[in-house]
């Protein structure tokens, strides 16, 4: 017996989609490198920076903060129950912390800021698309990438993992106030607890991802918003798949992230992340 043919439409759709993943992605690619070379060249946006930096990582902390909070008071109240049950009330603190620090804080204020800022970013940069603002500033002698992408990208990039380290910090307290008040857990044994099993090699590791996050969340935003067409129904659409896109690159980095770090020697990492921040 024979199979079946495949249509050759189904082969034609199929090739059709890949070649435009690839020249999506090789489109991102160059505007990534873009974007580091307007970084050095001359006149600096240093006022948009700023200000991008305030509308961007500022105005994301309260919901970033709020959403960290009630994360920890969840989970704390999860954990707590879970190990009720086999007498192990008294590691709630571990589990909390090392959960926050490493993966939730990072990730959740990634895609909370995802939601927020990604869908923000892709809004204003398509709607000046489509309305041709982004072509006067060609016609002006100004470079885009440099007075639209680059300010967005240094804010964010250095503003996510700020956001993170309140974020981390509300997180744990958040699940201390549970632990004290509904399971009779103390509030010194709770952060004794943590700052016993979470290290500062655990805190950079978490923190460090956000760096990445930061700086796909505004790339993204800022290349689906460059490539929006359509008039305000295309900036719908594209405020839409800058969130989807985003979110996602978030989550599967993640994991590349987080196992490119476990493979590096503990120490040679921790001394690593103190050269870089000292």
């Amino acid at each position: 017996m024979t199979s079946a043919p495949v249509p050759v439409g189904l082969v034609v759709r199929l090739g059709d989609r890949i070649l435009a993943a690839l020249e999506g992605v090789g489109a991102f690619l160059l505007l990534a490198t873009d974007c580091v070379r307007a970084a050095f060249a001359r006149r600096f946006p240093f006022a948009e920076t700023l200000l991008q930096f305030e509308l961007l990582a500022v105005r994301s902390a309260p919901i970033v903060l709020l959403a960290s909070t009630f994360t920890g008071m969840v989970l704390s109240l999860q954990t707590a129950f879970a190990l009720s049950r086999f007498g192990a009330k008294p590691y709630v603190g571990s589990i909390v912390g090392l959960a926050i620090v490493r993966e939730l804080g990072p990730v959740l204020a990634a895609l909370m800021v995802a939601g927020r800022v990604g869908a923000g970013i892709a809004s204003e940069i398509g709607s000046m698309r489509v309305t041709e603002q982004v072509d006067a500033i060609r016609a002006m002698g100004a470079d885009p990438v440099q007075k639209l992408v680059l300010p967005r990208v240094i804010a964010l990039t250095l503003g996510l993992p700020l956001l993170t380290l309140s974020a981390i910090l509300l997180g744990v307290a958040g699940g201390m106030l549970v632990a004290d008040l509904q399971f009779g857990i103390s509030a010194s044994f709770y952060l004794q607890t943590v700052t016993t099993t979470v290290t500062l090699s655990d805190l950079f590791a978490g923190v460090a991802k956000t760096f990445v996050f930061g700086w796909a969340v505004a790339m993204v935003g800022c290349y689906v918003g460059l490539g929006t067409e359509g008039g305000t129904a295309g900036v719908g659409r594209a405020t839409t798949r800058a969130v989807v896109i985003a979110s996602v690159f978030v989550l599967v980095s993640d994991y590349f992230l987080t196992r490119a770090i476990m493979l590096l020697p503990g120490d040679a990492w921790f001394a690593a992340m103190q050269r870089l921040f000292s």
